[in-house]
């Protein structure tokens, strides 16, 4: 019987793409890859967290030093219900935040902006850009004895076991030995820990008032008298507090085993003493009162460890083992650590923001241009029930998307830009002119498909997609006298280029192109005809412009494309067009090619994103350059730094990015399972013998 299964498994492991009959040892490839930590570093915090709620601590295994990692990677615990207002006494409305542009196309057209002059409107626009705002919701750290200085922390030893979700850590204080263990429970916004040391293991909880920041640790530790946590109830070996921010109320519930003492140390600051030498505890967070008890530590650290096993046993899996290019070992590590980190921090029913669930960036909300970024490779890695989940969001927020196409003359729904889970758009003086979040759904949809080709996906998605499709095409306008129809009035994805004076971006063209084709193509699988205006467009499109080199521009309106800094900085938005989408009728492969070199040779990528190196992996894939696709994924820069977290490292501001990782996963599937019509084997890999990439479960892009 065993030789049956273990023939069955093999068949399944040639039949999905792999080129070695023999199964990959999961569990090793995973261990040997495990963050380990040995020094006390504010860019080292590890988390865990089950894709809704996450928490990261620091090297004592806990929230101990939040100060100290503010501006590292910062000890967040955050949720995705977790959001708070600041009050509004001045009863700003959304519409104060909206003005009139005028693209041409014959009227105006009203969007949510940040303005320059003051008044009620720059006002009312600071007031909903920056709420609500993502919580900080409470930091769970060690009440250590004496003087509480990270000096005195010594021989750390720390590791997170990615097979079982837990956080190992092992360090000296002050002479005393602590062993701590940290995991978060699969189903539930829960962490649990178990205390070992050889004097009694306190355990503080300490509340902050929200700070409103941009992009910060959402921690204001001066504000007690803005905020209240109250002990509701306490009974045996349980308390519940209740926390209240203006209008914003959620509960902590506490368990633990053993006797204890919690007490109020001073104003959202309880402590939690054993009476001897050991301590397991689980701390869960909760938008409403508490109706059950909550798991024990030994119960979340089972469920945990079958979660975490069943995660990397289901999905797919890519082994370097075998390689023998110096690079291997470490696209390995980041590869494995990026299917964690995402797994924890983007996978919930709402969008993730850029920064996950570790602290807030753009204030805790969400780009929805990023979520293909985010979430694309869920499906490629055979999670897409992690991308569905997600996009059922969509259909919640549809009547507002609604009302920002009709109220700007189009029909059918604008996607918006930067968000929270209302769906409301927060006023941007860039986010809102961005266009290439439109196609997302109908991409993210198709890949839902592929992986579930059902009636069910069709009834679930087709009407978001076809609505979708009809702002695509009432956005582009048709040009009579050339024959054409163009985009204009909107910033690309290269954001350095003026919504005013942008016509044709390179990327949003192509995009246009697939996701219309794609729309089409759903009409027919729900037994609808096919849309004769969205074939016409398809037909009429505007090519890619390029200039006397055969180089792609930055736009139509870009003829200064190779001369000016403003247009070779920030996103090479023009290899996106091959790549993230697969060739078409708008493109000449030889002058895409012309253009990756060139961009491989000149561009500022000092001024560059995570995401734009597996942009450049994917676009030199397809163009059958694979020695410039594994150089683009591990070129030696800062914005492609990932650290021994696996997190994606931009600068002092964004010390996480989350896209980079997302896009890192997205490009290392399409190099191994290349992508409709390819029929080479790991085609984004060289062939020069030192590259044996083993891989199983991956699905082909489009």
């Amino acid at each position: 019987m065993k030789k049956i299964i273990y023939s069955l498994w093999a068949f399944a492991c040639v039949a999905c793409g792999s080129n070695d009959r023999v199964p990959i040892d999961r569990e090793a490839l995973v261990h040997r890859n495990n963050p380990r930590v040995t020094t006390f570093d504010s860019l080292a915090s590890l988390s865990v967290g089950n894709g809704r709620f996450a928490m990261t601590v620091d090297a004592t295994g806990l929230q101990t030093f939040p100060e100290r990692y503010s501006l590292g990677v910062p000890l967040g615990t955050q949720s995705q219900w977790g959001w708070h207002s600041f009050t509004n006494p001045q009863n700003y409305r959304p519409e104060e935040t909206l003005k009139d542009y005028d693209f041409g196309r014959g009227k105006p057209e009203p969007y949510a902006v940040q303005f320059n002059e003051p008044g009620r409107s720059q006002a009312a626009a600071d007031w909903y850009r920056v709420n609500p705002h993502r919580l900080h919701l409470g930091s769970v750290g060690l009440e250590l004895p004496g003087d509480p200085a990270p000096s005195a922390l010594t021989d750390v030893d720390q590791q997170l076991d990615l097979w079982e979700g837990v956080i190992r850590s092992r360090f000296q204080w002050e002479g005393h030995s602590y062993q701590v263990e940290t995991v978060c429970h699969p189903e539930a916004d829960l962490i649990a820990s178990r205390l070992r040391a050889d004097v009694p293991p306190a355990v503080k909880l300490r509340f902050a008032y929200p700070t409103g920041g941009h992009c910060d640790d959402a921690c204001d530790w001066n504000a007690n008298e803005k905020h209240t946590t109250t002990l509701v109830s306490r009974e045996g070996q349980s308390a519940v507090l209740k926390r209240q921010l203006d209008e914003t109320t959620y509960y902590v519930t506490l368990r633990w085993k053993g006797d204890a003492c919690l007490a109020e140390k001073e104003k959202n600051y309880f402590v939690l003493t054993p009476a001897g030498n050991e301590l397991d505890f689980t701390c869960a967070f909760t938008p409403d009162a508490p109706s059950a008890a909550i798991a024990s530590a030994e119960e979340t650290l089972t469920a945990s460890a079958h979660h975490w096993s069943a995660f990397w046993k289901d999905g797919a899996a890519v082994d370097f083992s075998e390689c023998t290019d110096p690079r291997a070992a470490e696209l390995e590590r980041r590869v494995v650590l990026s299917q964690y980190l995402l797994a924890i921090q983007c996978a919930g029913d709402t969008p993730p923001q850029e920064t996950g669930l570790t602290y807030n960036s753009w204030f805790g909300k969400f780009h929805l241009e990023m979520i293909w970024w985010h979430q694309a490779h869920f499906a490629l890695w055979n999670r897409a029930h992690l991308l569905d989940q997600t996009l059922g969001w969509y259909e919640t927020v549809e009547p507002i998307a609604r009302e920002i196409a009709s109220r700007q003359g189009f029909e059918g729904i604008r996607w918006m830009k930067m968000t929270d889970p209302s769906g409301m758009e927060a006023p941007s003086k860039v986010g809102s002119f961005l266009i290439w979040q439109q196609p997302h759904l109908i991409y993210l949809a198709e890949l839902v498909y592929r992986a579930n080709p059902s009636e069910e996906v069709i009834r679930k998605y087709n009407p978001l997609i076809q609505e979708t499709a009809k702002f695509m095409y009432s956005f582009a306008t048709y040009d009579e006298l050339e024959g054409r129809f163009v985009l204009k009035g909107a910033i690309p994805a290269q954001e350095t280029l003026r919504a005013a004076e942008t016509v044709n971006p390179p990327f949003e063209l192509s995009y246009w192109h697939f996701a219309m084709q794609t729309a089409q193509k759903w009409r027919e699988r729900a037994g609808e005809q096919r849309n004769l205006q969205w074939d016409e467009m398809i037909d009429k499109l505007s090519p890619l412009a390029y200039n006397e080199d055969g180089l792609y521009l930055a736009a139509e309106t870009a003829a200064d494309t190779y001369k000016d800094i403003r247009y070779t900085s920030d996103h090479m938005a023009v290899l996106g067009a091959v790549g993230i989408l697969p060739m078409c009728k708008l493109i000449r492969q030889d002058y895409m090619t012309n253009t990756l070199h060139w961009v491989w040779d000149h561009w500022n990528w000092g001024k560059t994103w995570g995401w734009d190196y597996p942009m450049t992996a994917m676009n030199a894939a397809r163009l059958g350059e694979p020695e410039k696709a594994v150089g683009a994924l591990l070129m030696e820069k800062r914005t492609n730094t990932y650290l021994v977290s696996g997190h994606n490292y931009q600068d002092g501001r964004l010390r996480l990015y989350l896209p980079g990782n997302g896009g890192l996963l997205t490009a290392v599937a399409m190099m191994c399972a290349g992508w409709d019509g390819c029929e080479t084997e790991n085609p984004g890999f060289p062939k020069d013998g030192t590259w044996k990439v083993r891989w199983e479960g991956l699905n082909p892009m489009p």
